[in-house]
């Protein structure tokens, strides 16, 4: 054999094996192919040409690797039981920029499956090495080592604190200032990824100037961009109120309401998120932003969305209305109860975003009578008891129904919001409709009796004892020992309310005369106030 047939051989040999991992590489990026290569045992096949002494087949045949194991969790243990990954996390500092790309492929898609395979990747020392990759001056390495860093950091808090350890985080915000967008993405992904975890590593984030910068991308044109940048806002800001109040003094309100009206939905949903964890904190964070305008912009958010998007905007009214009665004014002001009333009424919505909305609702019409009406003003009552009885609706969903009724009812004095509840509401929803009813007809009779005879008003308020262990004030004495002529007049609705009233609680009520009596006076009661027989008696 002469030299030139020899090196005939070679050269065919090298194609050869270059054709293999090219096509082993093309097969292995769909998705659909994975059963049948894992059934041909290819990645035993690829795994000695990562050694091959071609460095395009390396890089190559690591590139297949890399794609194979993206693709299945079951593959990817294979690898890390065969100890690759040592041998990839050795070889990176000293081969070209394109097996750098290519054996980061490798690690990310390990990592990306679970904690435990991100743990493996760790352990193998690749966090060094990618120290090395992020100061390379090739921002195509750059974006690569980091997309390694976000699958391993988003995983638990112990991951993403071993990022921190290794000095991530300088690297992280010097990228996010490059030119090439593709990178700032990326280094924004990576700072989410870490700082959602803890108060600890979002101060550490923060700390180095992050949130300035940040600030200044808010308006940026590309959409994947600013998805990133809410979200590691709302990532930081939602620990505590230093951290909160640190992105609030970046000056993002109102800028961040603009965006409320983005075309993509990722970018509305996550500027809603962004309200919603600042506004949890404090009653100041919540003025400040109502302040700034949130409250239009959210309630049209609200409208113009659907689904699991407008769901943080729902909880942002009910956090904002939660810490003040100032601050539900303003959610009333703002017309924010036809739109949660729309959205609980919704039943194509998701329950999850209903529960939401009734909580909000409860919120709001938990500080006055006032917001209480209110609330009840839209036939929002009839709606949570038909929720919380609704043998359909979820635990969650029915615990929140009930206590948004409780809170509202607890303030409602509208007597045609709590009517429609006697007639079919369980007792432990009862007994609070019941409540209201007492202190609405002591209100009356305490009316009737300003200015009359101080041994009156002081047999009625003595009379405040529990009634078959519903209410503390609304019982038979205070029904039945005031004279007609010291109360005003009630409409014949509230007469036939209070009869219902009376029947669910075992209290016989005498039959109401044409002329709409409301209250048979006690004779005993007449005789110790001195009428006698010739005195007014009234009947029902």
């Amino acid at each position: 054999m002469t030299q030139r047939q020899l090196l005939q051989v070679l050269e065919e040999y090298l194609k050869g094996r270059m054709h293999f991992v090219q096509t082993m590489s093309e097969l292995a990026s769909r998705g659909q192919n994975m059963k049948m290569l894992k059934n041909a045992n290819v990645m035993a096949l690829l795994q000695p040409l990562m050694l091959d002494v071609d460095p395009s087949v390396q890089q190559i045949a690591t590139q297949a690797l890399g794609r194979l194991v993206g693709h299945s969790e079951e593959m990817a243990k294979e690898l890390v039981q065969g100890e690759v990954l040592p041998q990839i996390v050795n070889s990176l500092p000293k081969h070209n920029n394109y097996y750098k790309k290519a054996a980061t492929l490798v690690l990310r898609s390990v990592a990306k499956h679970s904690a435990t395979l991100a743990k493996a990747v760790v352990d193998c020392g690749t966090l060094d090495s990618l120290m090395i990759c992020l100061d390379e001056f090739d921002p195509g390495v750059k974006e690569s080592a980091i997309w390694v860093l976000c699958h391993v950091a988003r995983h638990n808090e112990d991951l993403a604190q071993a990022v921190v350890d290794a000095g991530a985080v300088p690297f992280l915000v010097l990228s996010m200032q490059e030119p090439e967008i593709a990178l700032r993405r990326v280094a924004v992904s990576a700072l989410s990824d870490i700082s959602k975890h803890s108060m600890e590593l979002a101060h550490i984030v923060a700390e180095t100037g992050t949130i300035a910068i940040l600030a200044q991308m808010i308006l940026n044109p590309d959409t994947k961009l600013k998805r990133q940048v809410f979200s590691v806002l709302s990532q930081i800001g939602k620990h505590s109120v230093d951290l909160a109040e640190l992105v609030v003094e970046a000056e993002v309100f109102p800028t961040v309401f603009i965006c409320l009206q983005d075309p993509d939905e990722v970018v509305r949903k996550n500027v809603a998120i962004l309200v919603c964890e600042i506004a949890k904190h404090t009653s100041e964070l919540s003025q400040l932003i109502v302040n700034a305008g949130a409250l239009p912009a959210l309630v049209d958010f609200i409208g113009e969305n659907e689904g699991s998007v407008r769901l943080p905007a729902v909880m942002a009214l009910g956090y904002i209305a939660a810490h003040a009665e100032t601050l539900a004014t303003a959610v009333i002001m703002s017309l924010g109860i036809p739109q949660l009333t729309q959205v609980l009424s919704n039943e194509a919505e998701e329950n999850y975003v209903r529960a939401a909305t009734a909580w909000s609702l409860g919120q709001i019409g938990g500080h006055s009578s006032e917001h209480a009406v209110a609330v009840a003003g839209e036939n929002v009552l009839p709606k949570l008891l038909q929720i919380y009885t609704s043998p359909d609706s979820s635990d969650d969903f029915q615990n929140k129904a009930k206590n948004a009724l409780k809170n509202i009812l607890q303030k409602c004095v509208h007597l045609p919001a709590l009517e429609p509840l006697l007639r079919d509401s369980p007792q432990n929803i009862l007994k609070h409709v019941v409540i209201q009813y007492s202190k609405i007809l002591l209100s009356w009779v305490l009316g009737g009796l300003a200015g009359k005879d101080g041994e009156i008003q002081s047999h009625v308020l003595t009379s405040r004892t529990s009634f078959n262990d519903k209410c503390d004030i609304f019982n038979k004495e205070v029904i039945f020992s005031v004279p007609p002529s010291l109360l005003p007049k009630s409409p014949m609705s509230f007469q036939t309310s209070l009869r219902a009233l009376c029947l669910q609680n075992s209290l016989q009520l005498p039959v109401a005369n044409p002329q709409g009596a409301l209250i048979k006076a006690d004779a005993q009661n007449k005789r110790r106030r001195g009428e006698g027989k010739g005195g007014n008696r009234g009947f029902i």
